[in-house]
């Protein structure tokens, strides 16, 4: 059977589908406008006030899906970065993705993207809106496999922060960076449990925290107000403490979206806040378990920095993605959905 499609009217836009533990990542092959910006966040600006349409059409039903995520590979302005992405979401556009840095990092060497592929790892420079971050792809008779990569300058932003959440009265929290920022509490503070307690029950009181956070707390970042906001809501099962089993979480991020995998990002900061709190130490790993489908991250402080006045580490993420397919989607100019739409 002839799979190409029959004769129709309307753009198409090429995509390869990967996910990192559980995780989606729909990373643009062709088929996107020209994105324009002399930099990574004022290209991440033009998609937002001229693309955004574009990202409805991939992320949204009946393309995607309410939890879908994307990447859209972009030229970078940095010498020695090999791409520039721009992340994408059911909201919009995030600052850093670690699930994505780890499936971009494989679908870099094996799309050629790289200056040269060595063995037994390639290095490839992807220039994020953060900053830039390194990933190390495992590459050995032309196969590639697991993934690890080095954030930016992660950083705890403040801890033991009160704030007022409906419903719950006083809630302390700690809030961290790791390409994004996060606030972070414990399930068991509102009686939940991020392996067994059901999804919506974690997605609320998570959003009501993210809420409670963006209206009481102010945020800043060192090196521009585009990185100051508030990504999401980590709740944890409270194992701070270094130990050898598996600290479970689960991220709910942008719009009530919710993370499938341990969250890359989430477990830069994480790590930054343990090691500012003590809990950990230089080159101790961690294993991070993700509550919602207990696929797994590693992750370490590797090297003590700053970040303007902050004291920042920088942390390595590990972890491994895999190929779903490719498509090519199509955007009849009859399609009265073809803008996409979203079931909440």
């Amino acid at each position: 059977m002839n799979m190409e499609l029959p004769p129709h009217e309307g753009s198409v836009i090429s995509v390869v589908d990967m996910h990192t533990g559980g995780e989606p990542l729909r990373i643009v092959l062709s088929g996107y406008p020209e994105v324009k910006g002399d930099t990574i966040l004022s290209k991440r600006r033009y998609v937002r006030e001229h693309l955004d349409h574009l990202r409805r059409v991939l992320m949204f039903e009946p393309r995607g899906h309410y939890d879908m995520y994307g990447a859209l590979v972009v030229a970078s302005d940095i010498p020695e970065a090999d791409l520039g992405v721009l992340f994408m979401h059911n909201e919009g556009y995030s600052t850093m993705c670690g699930h994505a840095i780890i499936a971009l990092g494989r679908f870099s060497v094996d799309y050629n993207l790289v200056r040269e592929r060595t063995s037994p790892e390639t290095q490839v420079n992807i220039h994020c809106p953060c900053g830039l971050v390194k990933a190390f792809v495992e590459y050995s008779n032309g196969r590639t496999g697991g993934v690890r990569f080095h954030s930016v300058p992660a950083f705890a932003f403040a801890t033991d922060v009160i704030v007022d959440v409906p419903g719950h009265g006083n809630v302390s929290v700690d809030i961290s960076y790791g390409g994004a920022f996060y606030a972070f509490v414990s399930a068991e503070r509102f009686g939940l449990n991020v392996n067994t307690s059901r999804t919506r029950d974690l997605v609320d009181i998570a959003t009501a925290v993210t809420n409670a956070v963006k209206s009481q707390v102010k945020l800043h970042h060192p090196t521009s107000e585009d990185l100051a906001f508030l990504y999401g809501t980590i709740l944890t099962d409270g194992n701070d403490a270094y130990s050898q089993e598996p600290t479970a979480n689960i991220c709910v991020f942008a719009e009530a979206q919710v993370d499938r995998s341990p969250t890359g990002s989430g477990v830069t900061a994480r790590v930054a806040l343990q090691y500012h709190k003590g809990l950990i130490q230089l080159d101790q790993t961690r294993t991070f378990q993700s509550g919602a489908t207990g696929s797994l991250f590693t992750g370490k402080a590797v090297q003590e920095t700053t970040c303007g006045d902050f004291k920042a580490v920088v942390v390595e993420v590990a972890g491994k993605a895999h190929y779903t397919g490719a498509t090519n989607f199509v955007q009849e100019s009859d399609d009265k959905l073809n803008l996409g739409f979203l079931l909440k």
